[in-house]
């Protein structure tokens, strides 16, 4: 029997300071009728339309010696002429996205996406994908990390860490295990007997590697017993030999993406602790609650899937109304793991949680929209943020894991602390996750994916408890999760202080050089009723002038409700407002 044929995609770093990688695509028995490529329009994890394929700048084809014609078709693909085999694409595509989402490329590393880089077969998404990937053209010393495994076994295969072939099952796979090229410092570390590695881009003096592996392995070990407390299997083991951490560093960086068994991740250099540095800052603490999140979704999100994303169609938006589960639930998660892990303290992590209780009780846009809402909108509304947003919106991230930490103590009082939204989790992984990538075809399938509808028949399966009315009212409706008095009921006090004992304005103001720009102008408040709009360039208080950096000082020597002359520009013309200083609001959320 002649072997299946395999997709041979090669990659070249090829014009490091034009930041362009060069591919070649090799198809060898393509369509008779004529084969057509497409390139991913969307990104899984990252809910918008980004349009992948205008990166591509030059493509071509050819069928031996000949040349064959290309025809664009749609947005994102072409389609060869009819010809026999092997058919060779080869195109460039420009690389100058520092995200987690695109590919970048310059003198100092390469990084990519599949879903930047590699042409989809159209038909042939099924079949064994072997990418070459070939050093950079003119820079010597780069290594090659990634989470894809080495082509093993085959001639020209990769070494750990080196050029050469790796190897993925099929076009999700390739395109599901990002690549970090380069010079990194690199530290590495096992967690219940799993590979991990963290690799760290960028000017980072003294690197405290050895404190980071550390804390990170405590949370690695304490997610894998979480979901397989017998077996303390690491679930990326069905598809790769090891885990990567692959993290960009500049001065403000923040965000990260999950991959099968990699994520990548961006970070600000002064988040991460140097040797020697004693305690852990706010934002050190920050950078492991991002490493928790996106670890978490090695299991929730990669394996237990929204019914909508079982297969993804990266062709168009993947339209769920549950991200409050899948992102809800692990932003509650996560920092629940940081102190399940010991890696922060009972008081750290309240004061998170009461950070983010506080967040949402300021955003007025809660009262307009459901966490349900928010999930089916993410396309249209959450990723496509204007200054209005905080008027219109709720973020299916924190209020989700309101909901999640409302569930959980909605179960536990039910129970008698019994049961709990851990066993909702762990159900989930048994019934939708766990063999997700093992089925019959290797590629999990619909049948796996959470019902749009599934959650309560979920949390009743797992617990008894009947959360019906809960889903009702605080993901399908608007209202606040009740923790004012569920908390309370677990011996967790609430409080709730004013965030400033200033008279303010009611809007969020924004540096503008050395100007003072409002941002967003909330509902109902006092810059509202005045007649302020986002935009506006504040100049003076009753004639004393407001810049950047003195609003306070000027406020404090108010009170509220005291009206005042304000005069601001709105683009270049001088206005005059009168407004009523608003009382601070309690929006401070104090916990135990």
């Amino acid at each position: 029997m002649k072997p299946t044929p395999a997709l041979l995609y090669r990659l070249q770093p090829a014009d490091p300071a034009g930041h362009r990688y060069r591919i070649t695509l090799t198809v060898d028995a393509p369509d008779p009728a004529g084969q057509r490529f497409t390139l991913p329009a969307w990104i899984p994890g990252s809910y918008l339309i980004r349009d992948f394929s205008r990166q591509v700048e030059t493509i071509s084809a050819r069928a031996g010696t000949r040349a064959v014609a290309l025809t664009k078709h749609g947005d994102h693909g072409w389609t060869a002429a009819p010809c026999r085999g092997p058919l060779t694409l080869a195109y460039t595509v420009y690389a100058w996205d520092l995200s987690v989402r695109g590919a970048h490329l310059d003198d100092t590393h390469g990084f990519f996406n599949g879903t930047s880089v590699f042409l989809r077969v159209e038909g042939q998404e099924d079949q064994p994908c072997l990418l070459d990937i070939a050093e950079p053209v003119g820079i010597q010393g780069w290594k090659v990390y990634t989470s894809l495994p080495e082509a093993r076994g085959m001639a020209g295969a990769a070494r750990r860490h080196g050029f050469g072939l790796y190897a993925a099952p099929d076009y999700d796979a390739l395109i599901d295990h990002p690549v970090e090229m380069g010079t990194p410092q690199v530290v590495r570390f096992t967690a219940h007997g799993a590979e991990h590695e963290m690799v760290f881009t960028g000017e980072i003096p003294n690197l405290d590697l050895a404190r980071i592996a550390e804390d990170t392995r405590r949370i690695c070990e304490a997610q894998i017993a979480f979901f397989e407390p017998r077996t303390k299997r690491a679930p990326f083991l069905d598809s790769a030999t090891r885990y990567v951490f692959m993290t960009q560093v500049t001065g403000d960086a923040y965000g990260g993406l999950e991959h099968r068994a990699s994520t990548a991740l961006m970070a600000s250099r002064k988040d991460l602790p140097a040797r020697g540095q004693a305690g852990q800052s706010e934002g050190y603490r920050t950078f492991l609650g991002l490493v928790s999140h996106e670890y978490f979704h090695t299991w929730h999100v990669k394996r237990i899937k929204p019914a909508a994303f079982a297969p993804y169609d990266l062709s168009a938006p993947a339209h769920t109304r549950l991200l409050w589960v899948f992102e809800g639930f692990t932003s509650y998660y996560d920092d629940l793991m940081l102190l399940r892990a010991g890696v922060i303290d009972r008081a750290d992590y309240l004061g998170l949680v009461g950070k983010t209780i506080g967040g949402v009780a300021r955003a007025p846009g809660r009262h307009k929209q459901s966490v349900a809402q928010s999930s089916h909108d993410a396309w249209t509304r959450y990723y496509k943020q204007d200054e209005n947003s905080p008027n219109a919106l709720v973020s299916y991230y924190t209020k989700g894991s309101l909901v999640a930490l409302g569930l959980d103590l909605t179960i536990r009082q039910a129970t008698g602390n019994r049961q709990s939204l851990d066993d909702v989790m762990r159900l989930m992984w048994r019934r939708h996750g766990r063999d997700f990538y093992r089925t019959a075809d290797g590629r999990g399938g619909a049948q796996l994916g959470v019902p749009e509808d599934g959650m309560a028949a979920l949390v009743h399966d797992a617990t008894g408890v009947d959360v019906s009315d809960f889903l009702r009212r605080y993901v399908e409706g608007v209202a606040d999760v009740p923790l004012d008095t569920l908390l309370p009921a677990q011996g967790v006090p609430v409080r709730w202080k004013a965030g400033s004992a200033l008279p303010g304005l009611d809007a969020r103001t924004r540096k503008q050089g050395d100007t003072l720009a409002l941002a967003t102008v909330h509902e109902n408040g006092a810059a509202h009723r005045a007649g302020l709009s986002a935009g506006d360039v504040l100049v003076a208080i009753d004639g004393l002038k407001v810049d950047a950096g003195n609003l306070d000082t000027v406020l404090q020597r108010y009170q509220p409700g005291q009206a005042v002359t304000l005069h601001a520009f709105r683009r270049d013309e001088l206005r005059t407002f009168t407004l009523r200083l608003a009382a601070p609001g309690k929006l401070d959320c104090v916990l135990g």
